[in-house]
């Protein structure tokens, strides 16, 4: 598993926040930074896949592959 960064602390959270031009109330500091630190948890996973050989979405072809059936 790959090193994780220092997580975002709350004061951090506000400062980003304010440089993207949204106002985000005090009380909100710490709720942010969390769920912003969970996503990075989530996506850091993510990226540690190995798709190998699977081809992207937009090779699928669901009408191509999908064999018709009138069953109910």
């Amino acid at each position: 598993m790959a090193s994780s960064p220092v997580a975002l602390s709350p004061a951090q959270a506000a400062l980003w926040a304010a440089r993207a031009a949204l106002p985000l109330p005090a009380d909100r500091h710490a709720v942010v930074a969390a769920t912003a630190n969970h996503i990075h948890r989530v996506v850091s996973v993510l990226r540690e896949l190995d798709f190998g050989d699977t081809p992207p979405a937009a090779a699928y072809r669901a009408a191509e592959q999908e064999t018709p059936d009138a069953t109910v």
